[in-house]
């Protein structure tokens, strides 16, 4: 796993856009050859421009577009566009011009030759040229200019008349294609929100017995990453309590910590508009009780048999069965389950307490592009995967298994005949204050194995120590 300097380094230089567009461009004339036999035609797109919120002259928060940052690498300039020509393999940057009224509130915005050097483009010009420039391209490719947009990300002042065909369906599909398998400068911004969030959980574990309520600790984990240089979180923050940690999604981050077994933290920092996303579940008091521990125990293998069985070309849906099957032994063992371990399988009694999936790309996106889910899946345990296929050397993914005691989850499967003699109720009353115990790194697939790029504390006699105050 790279180190910080490392990661620095690899930084130091240009977000790739060059190379992902020239990516990008070869995936669209691999689909259009079928159809075409002309490679004329130009790449454009349209960054996220500048907007206020409803009844106020506050902005709405600025957020790149995903398709216009992974062909440009701006990421916090808002009213940009770009166009890349496939002939001349020619990237063109646009920014918005000089606005006196705007200098006196904001200061003096990017010049042109201060984005030459940030950014991996052959020229940069003002976007007061870019109908001229349009129009140009588009006289000297003649009927056989193609140009490819994304549908409804195209100002109604921009102008295509000039080409000959325009596509507004591919661009957008080949993108998140593209952007499953990263390269090394996407794979260090990853690395570095992990290492920044790494260390903001070890601060939180360092602190929550020095707290009343979740909001403290959402607290001292953001500060914590904006001390860092991470001003963003990649999602919402999850500080869950107690019984709270059953909601895969909690979101209330209000609730007094006193008296509760576990804290589960699902929180990740963002790099320069990449992701990280990463799960610790830790006992609140600095010591396991003997059912969070077997429960954590039994979460702990899911996850580390998960990773272990992952390489390139490896099906995702196989992976997530070895959860729910490591899952099954493990509450089994411990008299939650009873019967049959196929059987239990065969009925898919394991989703009350793993109703998720396995895991999901992360890219740009914590929940990033291309799995191809299939929320239709007639099967419940592999209905919610977000990821479905095999898994490409390149990918990030992250491996989060869990498992929940949500009281509305599981009652219906105690009423149901199919599930119940599965289930010893009597056994499973003893464990609803445990709520929910999730553990999630971020997974770089390669050729023969993965590596973990997050270094967040996981170890659970670590954790005690950490939290007690003697590691």
């Amino acid at each position: 796993m790279a180190s910080l300097q490392e990661v620095d380094a690899i930084l130091a230089g240009k977000y790739p856009a060059k190379a992902h567009a020239r990516r990008v461009a070869e995936h669209i004339l691999s689909k259009k050859s079928a159809t075409s036999s002309t490679t004329k035609g130009i790449i454009y797109l349209e960054g996220r421009a500048d907007a206020l919120l409803e009844d106020t002259d506050e902005p709405v928060p600025f957020r790149q577009r995903r398709a216009f940052m992974y062909l440009s690498g701006v990421d916090d300039v808002a009213d940009c566009a770009l166009i890349y020509d496939l002939d001349a393999d020619k990237l063109t940057l646009f920014i918005p011009p000089i606005d006196a009224a705007s200098v006196i509130w904001a200061g003096l915005p990017l010049s042109e030759a201060d984005a030459q050097t940030k950014y991996d483009v052959d020229e940069v010009l003002r976007t007061t040229e870019l109908n001229a420039t349009l129009a140009k391209l588009g006289a000297e490719k003649g009927e056989q200019g193609m140009i490819y947009a994304i549908a409804d990300r195209v100002a109604d002042k921009i102008s295509f008349l000039e080409f000959g065909g325009k596509d507004f369906k591919v661009l957008g599909e080949v993108v998140e294609e593209c952007r499953v398998v990263k390269d090394d400068y996407e794979i260090a911004l990853i690395r570095k929100a992990n290492i920044v969030s790494g260390v903001a959980h070890r601060k939180v574990l360092e602190s929550v017995r020095k707290v009343a309520n979740e909001y403290e600790l959402e607290g001292v984990f953001v500060g914590e990453c904006m001390r860092g240089g991470a001003k963003h979180q990649a999602y919402p923050c999850i500080v869950a309590s107690g019984r709270a940690a059953a909601t895969l999604h909690y979101v209330h981050n209000n609730k007094e910590v006193e008296g509760k077994e576990l804290l589960l933290l699902d929180a990740g920092a963002e790099w320069k508009l990449y992701a990280s996303d990463i799960t610790r579940t830790f006992p609140i008091s600095g010591k396991f009780t003997k059912r969070s521990r077997a429960i954590y125990d039994i979460v702990l293998k899911m996850q580390e048999d998960c990773t272990a069985a992952l390489k390139e070309g490896v099906l995702w849906d196989d992976v997530h069965l070895l959860a729910h099957k490591i899952a099954i032994d493990g509450l089994l063992a411990l008299g939650v389950l009873k019967g049959d371990k196929e059987e239990i399988l065969k009925a898919r009694t394991s989703t009350a307490f793993l109703p998720h999936g396995l895991g999901h790309y992360l890219g740009m996106d914590t929940h990033d592009t291309g799995g191809h889910p299939n929320y239709e899946d007639s099967d419940p345990l592999f209905r919610f995967l977000r990821v479905r296929g095999r898994l490409p050397a390149g990918s990030i993914i992250t491996v989060e298994p869990g498992i929940y005691f949500c009281e509305f989850i599981i009652r219906p499967y105690l009423k149901n005949p199919k599930h119940a003699h599965f289930i010893d109720e009597k056994v499973l009353d003893e464990y609803w204050d445990v709520g929910g115990v999730r553990i999630e790194d971020n997974i770089l697939i390669t050729k023969d194995g993965t590596v973990n790029l997050t270094d967040a504390v996981k170890d659970p006699e670590e954790l005690e120590k950490i939290i007690s105050g003697s590691g």
